[in-house]
């Protein structure tokens, strides 16, 4: 095993060193530099395996020197390791087998519980209820389970079948529901309640033909979920349309430039910069571009990197109103480049991106508020919720995602950056300037001011171009 350790350190040399100097610079470090930090590195691998004082796993310690190095980079460049790769995947592509439902862990039973099914899926044909509580799963019970628990035998290959068992409200007896796995894809494209047949509502106001789309995530099918509710909403005669991107993470910039691509006719939509990359820019083609009604994007302190792209394109071509507070401040771009052989992956930033008016969006370590980054609301337009406000708007937003017999829920809570939106846009449709006659940004007081905290970090986005 340690002549084996040897041989590997002989051939670890050349094989950074060839993949190390084909990005060097030579006015900054010579080669024999290079070679030198790379048998140093070689030489200390080699004397950790040998000699250190208890056995150590070479994956892991392999991994953790690529961890080290990507720790003196930026926040958004990591390594996903085999074991993660396939959450990863599914994160950025928002699909997954399964049976399509949201589960929580319900405190009174200690049983997993039915947040909703997702419409069109297994569940959801099969008859699984909000408020159903999961009591087995392949016939054996599920007492003491947790969310991953579940979703690690839940989740599966398409066309593979798993029967559940579960308590109806109101039932006593268990009722177990034979299902087959499907490709489950996640919508990223929602409204604002559904309507009686579980489909999404996206018309706000039908009196004054309002429409309304949240976009949760910048997905694979992102953009034709969109097109769909749009050519819905026209069919209805929208008039004026308000896009809520506030908690989105972002997501592939490829769907954010396409999206961008769907409300404006000309002129720049993005542009990216990078050391090792030539500059590019994208730009919008008039085919294909969507009626020129009155628009608002909400926005928030969650709100990143491809929401950052739509929004600060929407707001330089005069578009859009953008409403709310100030974006996260993600102005980067990441390839996602695969690692022995697709097994793991490397999240590498590569290079920037700036909005159309060449202004920076990125929120660099040690801005301040007074510094340009992020998008920043239309003047008139800002409102900073409280954290009341937050945790009101996820209460009301939760029970309007369920889908649930009894329909949509009377709801006490008014949005507030919903209603400045509302007014502005109906003000407009009555003839008016849309300006409000006060400013409806709210001053917060020292127990309100709120801050993004480092590990709350969102999603990074995959880049158009991946290696």
């Amino acid at each position: 095993m340690k002549l084996i350790s040897r041989i590997a350190s002989l051939f670890l040399i050349p094989f950074l060193l060839t993949s190390t100097l084909a990005y060097a610079a030579d006015d900054e470090i010579q080669d024999e530099d290079y070679y030198e930090l790379l048998k140093t590195f070689a030489e200390t691998y080699e004397q950790i395996d040998r000699n250190y004082v208890k056995d150590v796993n070479k994956k892991e310690l392999m991994e953790a020197a690529i961890q080290g190095m990507l720790q003196k980079l930026d926040r958004y460049s990591n390594y996903i390791p085999p074991e993660q790769l396939t959450e990863f995947n599914e994160s950025m592509q928002q699909e997954f087998g399964g049976i399509g439902i949201q589960v929580d862990i319900d405190t009174q039973s200690n049983r997993l519980i039915v947040i909703s099914p997702l419409p069109g899926t297994p569940a959801f044909r099969g008859g699984v209820k909000a408020g159903d509580l999961i009591m087995e799963i392949e016939g054996k019970t599920t007492e003491g389970f947790t969310i991953r628990d579940a979703q690690d035998i839940l989740k599966g290959r398409p066309g593979q079948a798993v029967s559940i068992g579960v308590l109806h409200k109101g039932d006593e007896e268990i009722t177990t529901i034979p299902l087959v796995r499907e490709l489950i894809k996640m919508q990223t494209v929602l409204g604002y309640q559904h309507k009686d047949d579980a489909s999404w509502d996206f018309m706000l106001d039908q009196e004054n033909k309002v429409g309304f789309i949240r976009l949760t995530h910048f997905s694979n099918h992102t953009a034709d979920e969109l097109r769909k509710a749009l050519a819905d909403l026209k069919e209805e005669g929208v008039k004026a349309l308000i896009i809520d991107l506030r908690f989105n993470p972002g997501g592939l910039l490829t769907q954010a430039i396409e999206i961008s691509d769907i409300f404006v006719e000309e002129g720049t939509i993005v542009s990216t910069r990078g050391r090792n990359s030539p500059e590019r820019s994208w730009s919008a083609h008039k085919e294909g571009t969507y009626e020129p009604i009155p628009m608002a994007v909400l926005i928030n302190r969650y709100s990143a990197s491809a929401s950052e792209i739509l929004s600060a394109c929407l707001q330089d071509h005069e578009r859009a109103t953008i409403i709310g507070e100030r974006s996260w401040g993600k102005g980067s771009v990441q390839n996602v480049i695969p690692l022995d052989g697709e097994k793991s992956a490397l999240k590498l930033t590569t290079a920037s991106y700036h909005r159309p008016s060449g202004k920076n969006i990125h929120r660099f370590q040690g801005a301040k508020d007074d510094d340009e980054w992020g998008v920043m609301p239309n003047e008139h337009f800002r409102h900073k919720m409280s954290q009341k406000e937050i945790k009101d708007y996820f209460e009301d937003r939760r029970s309007r995602d369920v889908i649930d017999d009894a329909g949509p829920p009377e709801s006490k809570f008014e949005d507030p950056h919903l209603k400045i939106a509302m007014d502005h846009l109906t003000d407009i449709l009555a003839g008016g300037d849309g300006i409000p006659e006060e400013k409806p940004e709210k001053e917060t007081t020292g127990d309100e001011k709120e801050t993004v905290k480092a590990d709350s970090k969102p999603d990074e986005e995959k880049a158009a171009e991946e290696e």
